[in-house]
């Protein structure tokens, strides 16, 4: 099974009638149709927020974040092996991937153990284990949550999201979806939350294709989002010293990785690309979470970091007002902790 080797894109190939990610199923060659596990994840709306600004709503899929994307390729790609090995799946997270995984194992009929980090989020943990998933709460950061689930134990299947090929080629859908959407035109600017990076890699894997397809020529503005606090990818990036903080105490509480393994993959790619990054503050974050919310969109403060990065970057008039962005929403609202004022 050979990830990289998807072949060309091509829009005759697309399902029209299919309304999910599985619209392009010629895009990911290396499943059969027989072996899809699918509830419906994908083909997320593109909603007009202002002349220069469309939200592509990931909060909408099936779990409620972007997640869903790739572990619908991964389950789909492996749930066989597994059931023939007896086996189950065992799965690391700071709480979206976990729920994510947990959903799709329970579809394609197998057992699931998500490891997660004692200060997992409390609607996240309900929801993961809701889907029948076995919990294991780990001490620690979130490097050691990783360590736990790697452990050797028998049947155990380690398809960690983070590092697994597999989970981060389903990425490769939103890219399609945003041109799609655009009628084959990419936006100027597209604004990202990144933490471990399997979506700002997998965006890029999608556009990669889709110009080496001629379906596009130029590639759009990427831009990844961080916090203050978790910004490793920023400071690496732009070639400052990274410290992070004993304790995180951010609301962005999906965007842990401090110190990801795939760091200098994501500062190569995004720099190939000719891609930016900006970090952003507690109080942005939080203003960018209300003012979303007073207009309908209920997303998680970490994908509230996306938007606090673009307006960010309007009013520090590092990008061009006139230029056309699109920002991606990556999980709902409903997963916050957070209490209204």
């Amino acid at each position: 099974m050979n990830v990289e080797q998807h072949g060309k894109f091509e829009e005759e190939k697309i399902h029209g009638k299919n309304h999910s990610l599985w619209r392009y199923s010629h895009a990911f060659p290396y499943i059969d149709e027989a072996d899809i596990i699918s509830l419906g994840e994908g083909w997320t709306p593109l909603v007009k927020f202002s002349n220069n600004v469309s939200f592509k709503l990931e909060n909408l899929n099936p779990t409620g974040s972007f997640k869903d994307r790739g572990s619908s390729i991964l389950v789909s790609a492996l749930h066989k092996l597994i059931r023939e090995a007896d086996g189950y799946m065992s799965e690391d997270s700071s709480g979206n991937a976990g729920a994510s995984i947990a959903a799709y194992s329970a579809r394609a009929g197998l057992k699931a153990k998500v490891y997660v980090p004692e200060t997992v989020s409390g609607p996240k943990l309900n929801q993961i284990q809701f889907y029948g998933a076995e919990v294991v709460k780990v001490a620690g950061g979130r490097s050691k949550v990783a360590n736990e689930a790697q452990k050797v134990e028998k049947d155990k299947f380690y398809v960690g999201h983070i590092l697994h090929p597999l989970f981060r080629d389903g990425m490769r859908s939103l890219a399609y979806e945003i041109v799609e959407q655009h009628d084959w035109r990419a936006p100027e600017s597209i604004y990202l939350p990144v933490s471990a990076g399997t979506l700002l890699l997998g965006l890029i894997s999608g556009f990669n294709h889709l110009r080496e397809s001629s379906i596009l020529r130029t590639m759009p503005r990427i831009v990844a989002c961080q916090t203050n606090q978790v910004s490793p990818l920023y400071h690496h990036f732009k070639n400052l010293v990274y410290t992070p903080p004993r304790h995180l105490t951010s609301i962005a509480d999906a965007l842990v990785s401090v110190n990801p393994p795939l760091l200098e993959v994501m500062v190569e790619r995004l720099k190939a690309v000719n891609g930016d990054a900006v970090i952003v503050d507690e109080d942005e974050i939080l203003f960018a979470f209300k003012e979303l919310s007073k207009h309908g969109f209920f997303v998680e403060p970490s994908s509230a970091v996306a938007y606090a990065g673009y307006k960010k970057q309007i009013d520090n008039k590092g990008v061009p007002k006139d230029d056309y962005a699109v920002v991606v929403l990556t999980g709902t609202g409903l997963k916050t902790a957070l209490k209204p004022d």
